[in-house]
């Protein structure tokens, strides 16, 4: 068995910053590639930055120069750093992580999501 715990979430004023983590732990082989998504009301979920096996990163255009994505093979945690936060950043952010339970078996798993709300 496999969690995730994600952690970091709360309301903050436009222009602020937060830091998200999201720890996996259980029977881990081994971490693959990481994610964040968000989906705000009424609105898809999509996807906001990853981290490869090699530390290869990809944002969102929306969030690029603002948000940074890190991850810490050895606690089994990747994390969202977001900074000069706008009311349209408001949303359940998720984590999604590709975990090895044992050679070559990579399963997909969620966060429990944790709410980012930016607001005066």
């Amino acid at each position: 068995q496999v969690q995730l715990v994600e952690s970091g979430g709360g309301l903050v004023q436009p222009g602020g910053s937060l830091r998200l983590s999201c720890a996996a732990s259980g029977s881990i082989f081994g971490l693959n590639a990481m994610g964040w998504y968000r989906q705000a009301p009424g609105k898809e979920r999509e996807l906001v930055a990853r981290i490869t096996n090699d530390g290869t990163t990809d944002y969102a255009d929306s969030v690029k120069g603002r948000f940074t994505i890190s991850r810490d093979n050895a606690k089994n945690t990747v994390y969202l750093q977001v900074n000069r936060l706008v009311p349209e950043d408001t949303a359940v952010y998720y984590c999604n992580l590709w975990i090895f339970l044992g050679p070559g078996l990579a399963h997909n798993y969620w966060g429990q999501g944790t709410q980012v709300t930016v607001s005066s």
